[in-house]
């Protein structure tokens, strides 16, 4: 289990301690530090806090996963499309909201456990084909990168394009989705949940 919070740490491992098919082998504070427990511990399952801020948690929770009988879950507030696809590409076992009550937890420790994926059908499916946006790939691509803040010619360099076309992405995504600006295409698109 790893959660920079200590009180939310702590009480979810009491929590989990209380479930007589689970055994809580370790708590750490950083997502590194379940890296480096996994890496000696070889636990079943480690669950680990995800918060939007932290661009490495999904990277850290694949090289959970590909590690010899280990897997690896995601636990946070709420998913974005682009989080779910990523998450489902890297291998990780699952990814549960907080707002779950206690019952659905278990159950979701414990079919990932087993070798299951948990994650929620609808949003999965959604962030896998992306049926109810007009955005391209591309555009999404651009769209996820704006998102983190990074500039045009940031943009363009990490996807290998010119500024110019970044630019032409960037306002034809303002236009298919009736936004105002590309900072209102931005809030659209996190309030459908697509980055």
């Amino acid at each position: 289990m790893s959660d920079d919070l200590h009180l939310s740490r702590f009480a979810l491992s009491a929590l989990l301690e209380r479930h007589e098919e689970i055994r809580v082998v370790g708590s750490v504070e950083s997502n590194l530090d379940a890296l480096e427990f996994a890496e000696l511990h070889s636990p079943d399952v480690v669950i680990i806090s995800f918060e939007d801020a932290d661009s490495d948690t999904i990277a850290i929770a694949e090289k959970i996963a590909s590690l010899p009988g280990c897997r690896s879950m995601l636990l946070g507030r709420a998913f974005t499309r682009s989080v779910v696809r990523q998450a489902f590409a890297a291998g990780i076992g699952g990814m549960v909201e907080r707002s779950v009550p206690p019952r659905q937890f278990f159950e979701a420790i414990h079919r990932v456990h087993q070798g299951e994926r948990v994650f929620d059908a609808e949003l999965t499916v959604a962030a896998l084909i992306n049926r109810d946006s007009t955005l391209t790939l591309r555009e999404f691509s651009v769209l996820e990168h704006a998102s983190r803040g990074d500039t045009v010619v940031e943009i363009a360099a990490r996807l290998h394009l010119s500024e110019g076309t970044v630019r032409n992405y960037l306002s034809s995504m303002v236009t298919k989705l009736g936004a105002r600006n590309r900072i209102d295409a931005l809030r659209i698109a996190r309030d459908a949940r697509w980055i």
